[in-house]
């Protein structure tokens, strides 16, 4: 009997959407670079939304991990790689970022 492997799993997908009035590319492309470093093998792609009215939102599919006007400004690198890990594979150890 032929068995036929499962199809494979989408892996996620995160969103950054940056504000182009106010020039956070950089900013949205380094967290984008830092995210693909950490989760190379768990994330499926870092997209890259423009946007405007001063908005920077990260969003790993349907939930948003970290909205700028919510959240209070800008997360840095151990915040935003924490939330993503808690939402993509909670029991991952991130190493130095989990330590105080």
């Amino acid at each position: 009997m032929d068995e036929t492997p499962p199809p494979p799993v989408a892996k996620p997908r995160v969103a950054i959407t940056y504000c182009t009035q106010c020039q956070w590319l950089l900013r949205a492309a380094w967290m984008a670079q830092e995210l693909l470093s950490t989760f190379r093998d768990d994330l499926g792609e870092v997209a890259l939304v423009p946007g405007t009215g001063g908005v920077f939102v990260i969003a790993c599919g349907p939930d948003i991990i970290w909205d700028r006007t919510v959240d209070g400004g800008f997360p840095d690198v151990k915040a935003l790689k924490q939330r993503v890990r808690d939402r993509l594979v909670p029991t991952r150890d991130l190493g130095h970022i989990d330590r105080p």
